[in-house]
């Protein structure tokens, strides 16, 4: 369908009507020399020629495939119906007939919302625009309805859910692989249940069998309390008047007389445990005497340790080299004492720095020694010498060596200490009474004037609680 036109050759000046002057004038002199024709003559010349124009558009007949966006669906849909699109035809027809079904269907509590399959136009009710273009008209719907929820109601329409005591779709056909779909969310969540029964079971028996195992040992966690009570028993009405006639008695009158240790604790020996006293060598070495009866009569409760005196210490670095172990070896004989050292948890020294009270414990049980001052002093001489001691103790008894020498030594920081310059004594004898128990030291200053008159109290009766 193209225009007719004659075969003669277009000449080269049509073709030259873009140039300026300039360049019309150099072309002149180089290719011709006949006058070149205006403008306007080109372009009348150019207007006889038709303009070229695209061919039609080919008529596809084939599926076509469903676009995300739903307008760009309407108008494929749409110009396929134009040219015969029978897939999307048949589409359309079965999409009419689900929706008129569902129409007549209310679930109890829904609405069902009517959609017009051919315009997919919105409910009355939503606010619409309708711009226009080129004769064409549709529409945009501002508040849209989910897709989603329109095809779980389809769904739900052709598995039949009950409502009303009536079924949906009863005369629709059943999409079998939305039946198997159900069946399989319903069969795992059977065995979602067993799973949850199964673990309560396992629970409520975990449970049980936890409250049985209390049943089991509600009398030692009994014990661990009254164990960490003891040390603070108060005394009793009785208790506190016996001590007050004690301190009240004459200076020369014996009180008490320890025949094991053979100790002798006057009137005037006492009064170092009134709440300003330091504590004298008798009363230390008497308490310390008692400790060891009570590990004796109740040594399932007490570590097995062993009490040296206040003039143990003094004795074993009275040697012209500041050591003399020769001077304290049969202190501590078999026949003595009944047992060995290296048998014990525990080993209590006692040490007195001039005016102040402190301790030395050879803890053969944590294989360490410590070294504990109420003042947080520091002597390193006093646990090489008692490791050097326990050394040649073991070897001269017990024929063996057991290398002290590489036991840590320790300062006990963590500890409770003394607010004033008369308790050191006391707080020394406490550490010993803790420890012996295998406890840890949970006592503080205010507990002091407590100390001493349980003390007194102990050391008139003779028997350490």
């Amino acid at each position: 369908m193209g225009a007719m036109t004659n075969n003669r050759k277009r000449t080269e000046e049509c073709m030259n009507v873009h140039l300026t002057n300039s360049d019309s004038s150099r072309k002149r002199s180089k290719l011709s020399t006949k006058p070149v024709p205006s403008a306007a003559s080109a372009i009348a010349r150019l207007s006889r020629y038709p303009q070229v124009h695209a061919p039609f558009a080919r008529e596809v007949h084939a599926p076509c495939r469903p676009t995300k966006f739903p307008l760009a669906a309407r108008v494929s849909s749409r110009a396929g119906d134009a040219m015969g699109n029978v897939l999307i035809a048949k589409f359309e027809k079965a999409k009419r007939s689900a929706l008129e079904l569902c129409s007549s269907v209310v679930e109890k509590g829904k609405e069902v919302i009517v959609v017009d399959a051919e315009s997919d136009e919105p409910c009355a009710d939503s606010s619409v625009e309708e711009p226009h273009g080129d004769g064409d008209k549709f529409r945009v719907q501002q508040q849209s309805q989910s897709t989603l929820s329109f095809d779980s109601e389809l769904r739900n329409a052709e598995l039949k859910v009950a409502s009303r005591g009536e079924l949906w779709g009863s005369e629709t056909q059943l999409d079998v692989e939305s039946v198997h779909a159900y069946k399989k969310l319903l069969e795992d969540v059977g065995r979602r249940n067993g799973t949850f029964q199964r673990l309560n079971f396992e629970i409520d028996l975990n449970e049980k069998r936890r409250d049985h195992f209390n049943l089991l040992r509600p009398k030692k966690e009994l014990e661990d309390s009254e164990a960490l009570q003891e040390p603070f028993v108060a005394l009793s009405s009785e208790e506190e008047d016996e001590v007050q006639r004690a301190f009240s008695a004459n200076r020369w009158t014996i009180l008490v007389t320890h025949e094991n240790s053979n100790i002798e604790i006057t009137g005037e020996k006492f009064q170092c445990l009134r709440s300003t006293g330091w504590l004298n060598d008798e009363v230390i070495n008497l308490y310390l005497a008692l400790l060891k009866e009570r590990e004796q009569r109740q040594s399932h409760k007490f570590l097995k340790c062993h009490f040296f005196n206040t003039f143990f210490y003094k004795k074993l670095i009275s040697g012209p080299n500041g050591y003399d172990f020769k001077s304290v070896r049969r202190w501590t004989s078999q026949r003595k004492l009944g047992y060995s050292l290296l048998e014990c948890d525990k080993i209590f020294v006692p040490i007195h720095q001039e005016i102040h009270w402190c301790l030395a414990v050879i803890n053969n049980k944590d294989r360490k020694l410590q070294y504990l001052d109420s003042m947080k002093g520091e002597d390193r001489s006093v646990l090489e010498k008692l490791a050097k001691y326990f050394a040649d103790e073991v070897n001269d008894k017990n024929g063996q060596d057991i290398g002290v020498n590489t036991w840590k030594k320790e300062f006990v920081k963590d500890l409770p200490v003394q607010k004033n310059g008369c308790d050191c004594g006391v707080f020394m004898i406490k550490y010993v009474d803790f420890y012996s128990r295998g406890l840890e030291l949970y006592f503080d200053q205010e507990n002091m004037p407590y100390f001493r008159r349980r003390t007194a109290k102990e050391i008139l009766r003779l028997k350490a609680e």
